[in-house]
This record gives structure tokens, C-alpha cells and sequence, in this order.
């Protein structure tokens, strides 16, 4: 692999990594949205949202249930509450990942690792101590309004978008599917959450207004000197010089088949908008025979940034789907959301020093 120098320009070929094949795995499948119930979220009950504990079941109703019969778990449907915790957390440099509106796994992560840096009892719960002081912290409205603009309707997009890596190869980029999901990584979230809280909206219309999460726009608040990727937790932290952590993120991280990597590493690149290259003869997994280059795009396989590491073909990067991350294996390498991977590699240089733990 070429290594080179940090550049906004940088287009690096890979050879490695990505999630070119289908996930091996899934650690939380219930937490995947399909669709919010009309009247879910509203941008009223989102930025009024408060903590509210969990209703038990009746008493009677429970005693009817035969002793044997395993219930089916309920579909998980938004919650307001838990959308404004999620962008208060991404505020506040914790990532929940996608923002959905739904508890799972990335969310308790999240939340336990916001619990340690405030000093609190760490349980990863969003009870009323975190919420309080999520709120306390930040008062900013969870919801903000936006127009849509010519650039935003304007594309290219690719409506259907290829799963294997010739037929991606083919393409001149591997670029939104639409406004739609290009609004929704903008801000975050889901295309779903985006409809929900904006019932008869036409998304591909310039000039409209929405409403959207208020999310993080700000860099990291210092430098980062020292990246720990967890692989017992799924979840990769940033440290500055001092000590302090910047930023927690959610993360695909190898799997049985493929694990990642143990001990210590360096950054030795940053590449925005990648190309990959797939070699068969170097790679164990896809079916293609020949070597393949695929082009940039934020639904690459290795989303729309690349932290290129010291051991040859493993990096840290982005993902063509935000919601399948912290859920699904990786092929060995550090998968991320693209915008937490974005705002990753603006605060890293060569030489930051990468642990694998865990």
C-alpha cells in the first residue's frame, strides 16, 4: 500500500478492510429502524422530552401468561426522549452512533462512557441523573430548522445502489442514493426519523424547510495525541495530550473470522474520499477473481474517509450504512459512522499513537 502524506486532495488506493461482503454477524438487530409511527416525534416532544421510567406490565396480566411461552419482543418505535438524549450526546462529543430515537446497544455505550467523564455511577441507563445533566450541560434546542438548498437536490445519486464490488467498480462514483439519505447522515439520523418529523415534506425540493437533529458542527477541542480502539467494548476513544478524552464513538471492529489487530499501532495517513481496491490476492473474503478498484464516494465500502494505520491494509473509517455500525463485524478493520470518522481524522496527524485493546 502507498503511503502518503496528508493532503485534502488524497485519493489513497486500498487494498483491505471495508464492508465489501455482507456482515458475518449482527450483536443487536433489534435496534434497526424501518419506519417511526405517524406522530411519534414531533419537534415538541423532542425538544420537550424528559426522562420518564419505564411503565411495568400488570401485575394480572403477567400472572395469565402461560409459565412456558417465550413473547416475541415488541418492535422498537422512537422515542422522543431517547432522540433528545442522543443528540445532546452527540453534542457533547459521546456518539450514539445513528440518531434514531431507538435504545440499543450503542446508546448504553454512549451513555457509560458519558457517565464516567461526568463522574456519575456508571451503568449506561438513561435514568434521570444523565438526563438532567445532559440537559443541564446543554440547553440548546435538540431540533433545528433548514432549508433546503439547489446543491442539497442537485446530485449526482446512484437511486440503486449496487451490493457487489464489480458492479460498483463500474460506477463514476458511489454517491447518495438521494436527498433523502443524504440530509439524513447531514444531520445524523435516519431518512425515517427525517419523514417522521416532517410528515408530507418533499425532500427533493429546494427551498423547503425542515426540521432536523442539531447536531455536532464544532472540531474536536484539542489535538488528538492517542486513539484506544476497544474491541471488548466496540467502541473507539480519543485522547488529547493531557490526558482528557475528546470524543467516544461506536464501532465495527473485526469479527471471529477477521479480527482486528492487538497492540500498538500509529496513524501514518489520512485519506478523504477514498478510492478501494479489492485484491483477491491479498484478501480472503468476495467473490470477484480480479482485482478491482472502486470509486470514492460516502457509500464506498470504506465510506467517505480513511485513517490509514502502520500495519499494512488496516485503517480506521467510515461506512456506507451509519446504522449497521456497533451491530455488524467488520472484515478486520475500524468501522465508524462517516461522520464520526470525518471528525476523527481532522483532529489526527502522523504519528498519533493507536492501542488495541480488549
Amino acid at each position: 500500500m502507498t503511503r502518503l502524506p496528508l493532503s485534502a486532495a488524497l485519493l489513497l488506493t486500498l487494498a483491505a478492510c471495508g464492508d465489501g461482503a455482507a456482515p458475518t454477524a449482527t450483536r443487536d438487530a433489534t435496534a434497526a429502524i424501518v419506519a417511526v409511527p405517524p406522530g411519534a416525534l414531533t419537534a415538541t416532544n423532542v425538544n420537550t422530552a424528559v426522562f420518564a421510567a419505564p411503565v411495568a406490565p400488570p401485575a394480572a396480566a403477567a400472572a395469565t401468561a402461560a409459565p412456558s411461552a417465550t413473547p416475541a419482543a415488541p418492535p422498537q418505535t422512537a422515542d422522543p426522549a431517547v432522540l433528545r438524549a442522543q443528540i445532546l450526546l452527540d453534542r457533547a462529543n459521546f456518539s450514539p452512533g445513528v440518531i434514531d430515537g431507538l435504545s440499543g446497544e450503542n446508546v448504553r455505550q454512549a451513555i457509560a462512557a458519558y457517565e464516567a467523564a461526568m463522574g456519575l455511577p456508571v451503568d449506561g441507563l438513561l435514568d434521570e441523573a444523565v438526563f438532567n445533566r445532559l440537559i443541564a450541560n446543554d440547553m440548546a434546542p435538540a431540533l433545528t430548522g433548514y432549508a433546503i438548498t439547489a446543491a442539497d437536490v442537485a446530485g449526482p445519486f446512484v437511486a440503486d445502489m449496487p451490493h457487489d464490488l464489480e458492479a460498483m467498480s463500474k460506477l463514476a462514483k458511489l454517491a447518495y442514493s438521494g436527498p433523502e439519505e443524504l440530509l439524513s447522515e447531514r444531520f445524523h439520523t435516519t431518512p425515517a426519523v427525517l419523514v417522521a418529523l416532517n410528515p408530507g415534506v418533499d425532500f427533493r425540493k429546494a427551498g423547503t424547510r425542515i426540521v432536523a437533529p442539531a447536531i455536532r458542527k464544532t472540531a474536536l477541542a484539542a489535538p488528538v495525541t492517542r486513539i484506544v480502539v476497544d474491541k471488548a467494548e466496540r467502541a473507539v476513544k480519543a485522547y488529547a495530550a493531557d490526558g482528557r478524552l475528546l470524543a467516544f464513538y461506536p464501532a465495527s471492529i473485526g469479527s471471529s473470522d477477521r479480527p482486528a489487530p492487538s497492540g500498538d499501532m500509529t496513524v501514518r495517513a489520512v485519506a478523504p474520499n477514498p478510492t478501494y481496491t479489492f485484491d483477491p490476492k491479498r484478501l480472503t473474503y468476495g467473490a470477484s477473481k480480479t482485482k478491482l478498484t472502486v470509486p470514492p464516494g460516502p457509500n464506498s465500502p470504506v465510506g467517505s474517509v480513511w485513517i490509514d494505520l502502520s500495519v499494512d491494509t488496516f485503517g480506521i473509517h467510515g461506512a456506507s450504512e451509519p446504522k449497521d455500525i456497533g451491530k455488524t463485524f467488520s472484515h478486520g478493520c475500524i468501522r465508524l459512522t462517516n461522520w464520526d470518522a470525518e471528525q476523527l481524522a481532522a483532529a489526527v496527524k502522523p504519528g498519533v499513537a493507536v492501542a488495541f485493546v480488549g
